[in-house]
């Protein structure tokens, strides 16, 4: 089943508006409509090019209500465009009850999960084993600073507020926890590269193969038109 464009548009809105709701401003461009984008120019390569903006996929499981994101990239790096330099990354992400992305870890990123605003989040950690699969051994995890200690498949809750660091070759899965509403969280990382630091810990698809149920409002980054 392919992730439908009316799923898309209306999971933007709901970002939108929960955004706006907590207080969360977006730049500018997230409000583009396609339209708007065929009268953008050379101005705009750093968003095309480090793909900033609305990224909404279902990592090609097709059950988009159970494994899927919703996120805005505000900013980035390129190891693949000559010229952007920052080495790091921030992003927003839109967290309902339950929806997450596939476990996976990162082979080179560092990323702080921080919930923004909203209800609570749950996210379970692993560390990754030499053999790319879950290791048995506990695991140093610091939570707003604060060391822990965990063992495989620890669960830890962070409410409005708290944040967790999470290092390369950590499993790592996060969702907004039932009964506690809209969640909107942030993450801030070194460099996101979506194309070749991803370890899926079952076949994934990074971006989504789209069914155009409905006309497209808005660009994802993945899918800006070319300009010379």
């Amino acid at each position: 089943m392919l992730l439908k464009r009316s799923q898309i548009n209306s999971s933007i809105d709901l970002a939108i508006d929960t955004f706006r709701k907590y207080g969360i401003s977006l730049p500018e461009f997230a409000y583009w409509s396609a339209k708007d984008w065929t009268t953008k120019g050379q101005e705009t390569h750093e968003i095309r090019d480090c793909m900033l903006g609305w990224d909404v996929t279902d990592f090609g499981q097709g059950d988009f209500t159970r494994i899927g994101r919703t996120l805005f990239t505000l900013r980035n790096g390129s190891l693949r465009r000559p010229g952007y330099t920052k080495s790091y990354a921030e992003k927003l992400i839109l967290d309902p009850e339950g929806q997450r992305s596939p476990a996976h870890f990162h082979r080179t990123k560092m990323e702080d999960i921080i919930n923004r605003a909203g209800g609570v989040i749950l996210v379970q950690l692993t560390k990754a084993g030499a053999d790319n699969k879950p290791a048995q051994e506990s695991f140093p995890i610091h939570v707003d600073g604060i060391a822990r200690q965990l063992n495989p498949g620890d669960i830890i809750r962070l409410e409005p507020g708290q944040s967790v660091c999470i290092p390369p070759r950590t499993i790592h899965q996060f969702w907004g926890e039932d009964g506690t509403g809209l969640t909107a969280s942030g993450e801030v990382s070194s460099l996101c590269d979506d194309h070749e630091d991803n370890f899926f810990l079952e076949p994934s698809a990074r971006f989504p193969e789209i069914e155009e149920d409905e006309e497209r409002r808005y660009f994802l980054c993945n899918e800006y038109p070319h300009i010379s």
